[in-house]
This record gives structure tokens, C-alpha cells and sequence, in this order.
């Protein structure tokens, strides 16, 4: 099925349920907020949100009959995510879904108690978020990302992608502690790759866009998008095309988008199935009991209409590897 067309399947459901059945006597209607680190109209941001809904649909709850949903929108801004927070914590809800590292960071300050289910965080142990990833020990658990040291293999599969590469320039948002940890990580490979690194904020588009002609202006340059700088995709799509710079990115569908090749997980999958632990804590289990999951499958995508206007010819080895190869 179509991304498009699962997510008008999921809509069409939840506002089909008939009126009798929202208001069957005596069944209590649990209340979730949900803070995720997208715009509204973003199509990969309303992608996760139904796969959510749609995860708990299979379980047994219905939007209007025995669920609610409170939604928070935002673009990993830490102010708007403080307040956000605030928000939906005085909301009292039974539970929440979160999205990334700042927004988990922004409920802990406002909640030790209220239970809190995240998605898409990188290395939550490190990041102080949980105790352990099998016994949290808090209010928090969930879904994580990648370990910041995952992060060296962007860099190894650039290189491998466009072999005379020397100097690439890493986009991070470096009020996030993922993008600093992230970028320390694809550092720490880059000497033995014989690669020359530098960091660009994405807090400024026209800073962004400065960076990478400077990039583009010297000779072998490539750009490294990380999961803290997802929200600039698009710009950095345009920009390494108009530039001709090849570039890796940590989703799938960027690589759908025009991107050139890209390394990470299945981002709606992960939550579709956080759904299975807020299902799980409304039927009374805690945070502190539920181990957090690290990804079991990293995926490949590769843009073959992207290499070939780069001038790139990719390796059959890699082509082999690849979960989906865009022609």
C-alpha cells in the first residue's frame, strides 16, 4: 500500500466510528499526549502519526471511543518544546509519545512520574534519559534511534559512494546534545578515511547555504545530513544538487525526496510499534519495567537518478546491500 493511501486509510477509519460505539456506557476514555518534533503539514510527520494511531487501532483503541489524542507539533526547537511540554504535561494525560531527544529532555524537566514513551532517540543511556536500556528505572522508556557511535558509518558509506572524497561538512543542531555526540562520532573516523571534517549549524538557512559553497568551492567535498538536522532536509537536498555535492542522510525518505543514498532505521515502523508499550502502560506496566528497543535493521536506499547527475557510478557490492534502489 502507498504511504498516501495508508494514511487516508487510517484517517477514513478513525472517523468512521459510529456514534453508538463512542459512547458505549461505562468504558472510560484514556487520554495520550503526543509531542512529536514535525511540523503539521509535514507528510512523513502525519506518516508516523498514523502508523501510531493505526498501532493502536490493532489493540483495541479507538480515536473518540475509548482514546483522545492531544497533539503537540514542533520543529526540535527547545523553547517551543519546553512549552509544549508544559502544555501536555498540565494536560494530565495517562501517557505520552514523544519524538527525539529534545523533546523527552523538555518533559523530563517538567515530569518524574508521568509515564512517557519515546521514538527516534539517539543513545538515550548516554544521553541521560534512561538508566539502563534494560531497566530503565523512570518514568521513560521506548524506542531508540542509533548509538552515537552508528554514526561513523555515514561517513564510511560516502566514502565508499564517491572514493576521492576529502573534505565533508557535517549539518547538526548543536543546542542538541545528539549533534554534538553525533558529530564527535563521524569525527572519530574520519582521520583513518582520510577525510577532513567541519560542522555547520542549521539554525540559519542562508549560514547553511554560505557553508556549502564554500564547500562546493574547493574540490572532493560531500555533506553528512544528521538525524538532529532531519527538519532542513529538503534545503539540503537542493542545495547538494545545485552544487553537485554528494550526500547521505539518516532517513529513508529523503532518499525519495532526491537525496543521494542514506543509512538509518524505519522511522513509521518504530512508531507503529511504540504503540504495543503505550498500549501496555494504559493496561497499568510502568516505564521503569519496559526495556528500551534498539533497532534489530538499518536500512540502505540509494538514489541511482541522483548518482548519475553527480557523475557517480556506485558499487555493485554496495547496490547488493541496499534495501531499496531508486532508478
Amino acid at each position: 500500500m502507498r504511504r498516501r493511501d495508508f494514511i487516508g486509510a487510517v484517517a477514513g477509519s478513525t472517523i468512521a466510528w459510529p456514534l453508538s460505539t463512542r459512547a458505549q456506557q461505562g468504558e472510560q476514555v484514556r487520554r495520550i499526549g503526543v509531542l512529536l518534533n514535525r511540523t503539521a503539514d509535514d507528510p512523513e510527520g502525519q506518516a508516523t502519526l498514523a502508523a501510531f494511531q493505526q498501532g493502536l487501532q490493532q489493540l483495541g483503541w479507538g480515536d473518540g471511543r475509548n482514546v483522545r489524542f492531544d497533539i503537540r507539533w514542533g520543529i526540535n526547537n527547545v523553547d517551543r518544546d519546553r512549552r509544549d511540554a508544559v502544555e501536555l504535561v498540565g494536560l494530565s494525560p495517562d501517557v505520552i509519545l514523544v519524538g527525539g531527544n529534545p523533546g523527552v529532555s523538555a518533559l523530563q524537566h517538567v515530569t518524574r512520574s508521568l509515564p512517557i514513551v519515546f521514538v527516534g532517540v539517539s543513545d538515550p543511556v548516554g544521553a541521560g534519559l534512561v538508566d539502563a536500556l534494560a531497566r530503565p528505572g523512570g518514568n521513560i522508556t521506548g524506542f531508540m534511534l542509533f548509538e552515537y557511535g552508528a554514526s561513523g558509518k555515514w561517513l564510511d558509506l560516502l566514502k565508499q559512494v564517491a572514493p576521492r572524497l576529502t573534505r565533508v561538512a557535517v549539518l547538526r543542531d548543536p543546542t542538541n546534545a545528539s549533534g554534538i555526540a553525533q558529530y564527535g562520532a563521524i569525527q572519530a573516523v574520519a582521520q583513518p578515511l582520510g577525510v577532513e571534517m567541519s560542522p555547520i549549524s542549521v539554525h540559519d538557512p542562508i549560514e547553511i547555504e554560505r557553508a556549502v559553497v564554500g564547500l562546493a568551492n574547493a574540490t572532493n567535498g560531500g555533506l553528512i545530513l544528521t538525524g538532529s538536522a532531519s527538519a532542513q532536509h529538503d534545503l539540503i537536498i537542493a542545495l547538494a544538487a545545485k552544487y553537485k555535492l554528494p550526500a547521505i542522510y539518516p532517513f529513508q525518505y529523503m532518499v525519495a525526496a532526491g537525496g543521494l543514498i542514506s543509512y538509518g532505521i524505519d522511522l513509521v515502523d518504530q512508531y507503529r510499534n511504540a504503540a504495543s508499550y503505550v498500549d501496555r502502560i494504559l493496561k497499568g506496566e510502568k516505564p521503569a519495567d519496559l526495556p528500551v528497543q534498539a533497532p534489530t535493521k538499518y536500512q540502505l536506499a540509494i538514489n541511482l537518478k541522483t548518482a548519475k547527475t553527480l557523475g557517480l557510478t556506485i558499487p555493485d557490492k554496495l547496490l547488493a546491500t541496499a534495501d531499496q534502489v531508486i532508478e
